[in-house]
Formats: C-alpha cells, sequence, structure tokens
C-alpha cells in the first residue's frame, strides 16, 4: 500500500457535512489555532479501520502521508505510526520516534497530538533521558509545547509523576489556553492515582495558575474542595 492509494480511499470516505462541522469544531479561520487546515469529513473510527487494515504501509509512506494538507490523513498516518510502534522492535521504534520528532510541523491540531504523542514519544522516552520534552515545552509552536506535556501521561500511567510536575512548573506561564487545559489534565491524571501529589503542586502555585488550568487539574477533587481552591482559601 502506498501512500497515494491510501489517500484515494480516505477521499471516498469524505462527507462534506462532516468535513464542514470539522472546520468549525477545530478551530481554522483566520486567526484561529487550525487557520488553514482542511478537511475531508471521515470519523475517527472509520480511520483507525483504515489503519488497522493499513498497518504494514512501509515508514516511507507514512512520511508522505503525514505531510498531506487534509486533516484525516494526517491523523491517518499518526494512527499507523502507533500502531507500528506498538509492534515494532527497538529499532523500529526509534525511526518512528525520529520521523515523529522530525515531522512536529504536520502534528498540528490538538487531536493529532493527544492520539499520538504518549505513545510514541512518551514510551520511547520512558528509559532515556527526557531532555527533548523539555527542549518542545520551551519550543514556539503551541503544538510542540502540547507535545511534551501530554507525553508525559505515559509516565503517569506508570506512576512516574515528576517530569509532568517539572514540565507543568515550566508551562504556568504559558499563554494558550490549550496548554492550559493539557496541563492541568495532566495534574488531573496525576491526581487520580495520588491526589496529595497534585494537591502539594497546587498548593504552591495554584494562585498563580491560569483558571482553565487550575478547574481541569481540580476537576476530580470533592466540590468543597474545589470550592476552596477556587475562592483562593487554601
Amino acid at each position: 500500500m502506498k501512500a497515494v492509494q491510501l489517500s484515494k480511499i480516505l477521499h471516498g470516505l469524505a462527507d462534506p457535512s462532516i468535513a464542514s462541522h470539522s472546520q468549525r469544531f477545530f478551530k481554522t479561520g483566520k486567526g484561529e489555532y487550525g487557520e488553514g487546515d482542511r478537511f475531508l469529513g471521515i470519523r475517527v473510527p472509520i480511520l483507525r479501520q483504515q489503519a488497522k487494515r493499513h498497518q504494514e504501509m512501509p515508514l516511507a509512506e507514512i512520511r508522505r502521508l503525514l505531510k498531506s494538507r487534509f486533516h484525516e490523513e494526517r491523523l491517518c498516518a499518526l494512527l499507523l505510526l502507533v500502531r507500528k510502534f506498538a509492534r515494532g522492535d527497538e529499532k523500529e521504534r526509534r525511526a518512528i520516534y525520529q520521523l515523529y520528532m522530525d515531522s512536529t510541523r504536520y502534528i498540528n491540531n490538538w487531536d493529532l497530538v493527544d492520539s499520538s504523542a504518549y505513545h510514541i514519544v512518551g514510551v520511547y522516552l520512558a528509559d532515556k533521558e527526557r531532555h527533548p520534552l523539555y527542549e518542545l515545552a520551551v519550543a514556539s509552536n503551541l503544538w510542540e509545547r502540547r507535545i511534551a506535556i501530554m507525553s508525559t501521561l505515559h509516565f503517569i500511567k506508570n506512576h512516574q509523576f515528576g517530569d509532568t510536575l517539572k514540565l507543568s512548573r515550566q508551562l504556568l506561564d504559558d499563554n494558550q489556553d490549550l496548554i492550559h487545559k493539557s496541563v492541568g489534565w495532566m495534574l488531573r491524571e496525576i491526581g487520580n492515582r495520588d491526589r496529595s501529589v497534585t494537591q502539594d503542586f497546587l498548593n504552591k502555585h495554584y494562585k498563580r495558575m491560569p483558571r482553565t488550568m487550575l478547574r481541569y487539574a481540580i476537576e476530580k477533587f470533592p466540590e468543597t474542595l474545589r470550592k476552596e481552591y477556587l475562592a483562593g482559601r487554601i
């Protein structure tokens, strides 16, 4: 299977009404975070089916698909990479990780990041130095910063919270709402496993945190405790 062949299949599955909704949902208007992105109109479960069906596609062809101007083709390419990474040996995983890190300009919306970053970057760096995450976290590219914090979900799932907390401190003053949401989400994931760790972080930083970040972080806290944080009475 070549990229051009899979692209033809995906175009055959396109739905203009879904595409129109996606254009609005993913904020593709002028000045919005997804400005200029184009959609075919294909639901994610269908893309997952296609990724499973064509999971033997060579990396060179996936790279071509990842450069598509259509959002769903890029997402399908990332789903292919996730599947190949999960089944690959160390050599193939290294190649997929490098392809991913070299292609962040195409991983340019929150769903693309969230469906791939922790499956590839997080898993690959689990037993390695994690300085690439800190480099991404200071990038001018919004999506690279989101990749940095979202990749740590793999660490969180393995009860390793240190890098998430360090990156969260680094991103406290970020000016993008989508970063506020992702940091708050990861702090909430830590709290789901050990609330005392999240509370200790919040007690030091919650008055400085953007409101959205705080709300996401305390979403699963008891109501009385949430109110105390929101009222600034901790």
